[in-house]
């Protein structure tokens, strides 16, 4: 185990937000950004604004910054900086790349999603069902689940590498390897598990992965990775004169705070981020209350430090509330993760604590305090 600490005050001290006296445990629906992000975005309305494409200078400068976005893109996600897409949302990419792939799709054809999806994983490919005639087929949580639900018919296999409501990690590389040997395409969304580890395309072997910066310390923008010769291959929908696959002009001052977030992350490193995450989620675990009720893995093994609760008597919504009312802030509901809630039986869905890098032992303490007094 990596013996890195992380300065969590040193930190924290770089967040204007996180200057008050709130605990955000929130960070699984977007997280707090450090105050270079801010000052990036800023400083680009300042200093470069301009649409690309223009020989004067504030013009030369946009172009300057997407290519230092895709390459700080290509050293988050761990491929090629040619590819690598960005767009305004993660679930607004995948729409537009399942409607992509689709044109290669054709009836019967099958797309294997998991229960462990978020909806932006799953809805684009039912959409294509309706229009086009494919079969989508859902996997249960393990393996050797997924694993039957391949067949020769297989185009696609979706699947997220860490679950937005439980915090499970999956096998990634194994999923992809298993993906490939069906003759299917590998498609990950690395949404939940990007602000928890490193990722690397290459390595996993993914044809296909999806993120979102503004749950990694980042502003609100999707982003892709997808394999250069499907880039080759396929017939993007976007407008004509527009480069690549971006559709049209890009959200320049976005890109400006994804090179500030991606840079912040570098600048702690994944070692310090990831043991401190796991002493947090381990101290929680550890003083859970009896009448909790923890829905995923009960150690930090194989999971990041995501965790789906309820308790007793009170609504997922009414735990929200109380902690809200006491600067603990928690999501309630389902949190688009559909199928995963169905399976549970939670109709309410349940509360999501969401631990990340900025968070310290005294706000962890201060939740469970609250959790043993209700």
């Amino acid at each position: 185990m990596s013996t890195t600490v992380l300065d969590v005050e040193a930190v924290r001290a770089r967040f204007s937000a996180l200057q008050r006296p709130f605990v955000f445990l929130d960070g699984p629906a977007g997280t707090q950004v450090p105050d270079t992000v801010i000052d990036a975005i800023a400083d680009y309305f300042r200093e470069s604004n301009a649409n690309v494409g223009g020989a004067f200078e504030t013009s030369r400068r946009t172009g300057e910054l997407i290519d230092n976005a895709r390459q700080a893109a290509a050293r988050f996600l761990g491929c090629a900086k040619d590819e690598t897409i960005f767009g305004p949302s993660m679930t607004n990419l995948n729409f537009m790349l399942t409607r992509t792939v689709g044109r290669e799709l054709l009836e019967g054809d099958e797309v294997v999603v998991t229960r462990l999806d978020h909806d932006a994983n799953v809805s684009p490919w039912l959409e294509l069902a309706h229009d086009l005639g494919i079969q989508v087929r859902l996997a249960d949580y393990d393996l050797s689940d997924l694993e039957e639900q391949l067949t020769e018919r297989t185009r696609v296999v979706a699947f997220p590498w860490a679950s937005n409501a439980l915090g499970t990690i999956v096998d990634a590389e194994r999923i992809c390897r298993l993906a490939h040997d069906a003759g299917a395409l590998a498609w990950v969304d690395a949404v939940h598990y990007a602000p928890h580890g490193p990722i690397d395309v290459d390595s996993i072997d993914a044809d296909v992965l999806l993120c979102s910066p503004y749950k990694f310390f980042g502003p609100h923008l999707g982003l892709a990775s997808v394999r250069r010769e499907l880039l080759d291959r396929w017939r993007p929908y976007k407008a004509r004169p527009a480069p690549g696959y971006e559709t049209g002009t890009m959200q320049h001052e976005l890109l400006a705070g994804f090179v500030a977030a991606v840079e912040y992350v570098e600048s702690l490193g994944w070692d310090a981020i990831i043991t401190h995450e796991r002493n947090l989620g381990q101290r929680f675990l550890d003083g859970l209350p009896s009448k909790v009720r923890l829905y995923g893995l009960p150690t930090m093994e194989g999971r990041v430090p995501t965790f789906a609760i309820t308790l007793p008597q009170r609504t997922p919504e009414q735990v929200a509330q109380h902690l809200a009312e006491r600067g603990i802030f928690v999501w309630d509901g389902d949190y688009y993760a559909v199928e995963v809630m169905k399976r549970l039986r939670l109709r309410d869905g349940a509360v999501r604590v969401g631990i990340v890098h900025y968070n310290t032992a005294d706000e962890i303490d201060r939740l469970l305090s609250e959790l043993r007094a209700l």
